[in-house]
């Protein structure tokens, strides 16, 4: 056997794979294998590199020091063959392809359609494939190769220092307040946070939007007082029009109703960070590439 043979590319995307699921189960459907078949691989990987990848574990398993030292390197690897696919790519065809994109609800309409609808215009050989996926999803699906491109707020999104990804800063959106029409400071020349302190608050029970409402009220110096529960932005705005209670939305979100006054915040205005993420060195890629560079244009566009 040669001294490289022992290298398997796909196994190690295996074992990765294993090591971002946690069980043989999930990264057989992530990878649309059998569970066996993971297993096979894996002890096949084992036996090629000599060295044990796997502990049991109760019924489940445990990456060895040996597997973690073996991922460590092949990280390089898959990165530096993300590049390489990249560049040839473009070598082969330049700004044409197909990108595949995962993006959080209020994304797609904000960011990823207008950008669509540029790409048409100045790069009609890419074509963008939309999936809605809010970030954990999106983000194993980054990982597994199923999308190209993610889109999430940083909250949510893997850090810096994650190795699978490159990330890219995309747009500061402001969060705006919504008042009932009838409400006190609907008319008032200018409102702050604190002067809502008060109020019942709607937003998630839990989540990075819970934690977005949270965080800025207590920047504002004061804990909300949670009245009513909700995700979306149409429940929301329907409680805050019926005089429930009053919410932070974000104004990229822009979901308007008749009873609803949406006061922009001066003083102590929150945002919210939008990021892109790819495969680390996916980004080389040119459709790649040139789709990110639409989404920082058209993120630009809303930051003003």
């Amino acid at each position: 056997m040669a001294e490289y043979d022992r290298w398997d590319i796909r196994k190690l995307l295996i074992l990765r794979t294993l090591r971002e699921r946690g069980t043989v189960t999930a990264t057989a459907e992530a990878l649309l294998l059998t569970p066996s078949a993971v297993s096979q691989q894996l002890t096949n990987l084992a036996k090629q590199l000599g060295v044990p990848l796997l502990e049991a574990q109760g019924r489940r398993v445990r990456l060895t020091d040996a597997a973690e030292l073996v991922l460590r390197h092949a990280a390089a690897v898959f990165e530096q063959l993300e590049r390489a696919d990249a560049e040839l790519t473009a070598y082969l065809h330049g700004d044409v392809g197909e990108v595949r994109v995962g993006a959080f609800s209020t994304a797609v309409p904000a960011l990823v359609v207008p950008a669509v609808r540029v790409l048409r215009t100045t790069r009609p050989g890419i074509s963008v494939q939309v999936r809605e996926a809010e970030a954990a999803e999106a983000y194993e699906l980054l990982a597994a190769g199923a999308v190209d491109l993610a889109l999430s707020l940083a909250a949510q999104a893997p850090t810096a220092a994650d190795p699978r990804f490159t990330r890219v800063p995309l747009l500061a959106d402001p969060l705006d307040l919504a008042l009932p029409r009838d409400h006190a400071l609907a008319g008032a020349d200018a409102v702050r946070l604190a002067d809502l302190a008060a109020e019942p608050w709607i937003f998630g029970g839990s989540g990075p939007w819970s934690d977005i409402t949270r965080g800025a009220c207590e920047a504002a110096g004061f804990s909300p007082l949670q009245g009513h529960s909700a995700a979306g932005w149409t429940a929301i705005l329907a409680m805050v029009e019926a005089g429930m209670g009053v919410a932070l939305v974000p104004r990229m979100a822009a979901v308007r109703r008749d009873g609803v006054v949406m006061r922009p915040l001066d003083a102590d205005r929150p945002h919210r960070h939008v990021v892109a993420a790819v495969r680390r060195g996916a980004e080389e890629g040119a459709a790649v590439a040139r789709v990110l560079a639409t989404l920082r244009e058209v993120a630009a566009r809303l930051d003003r």
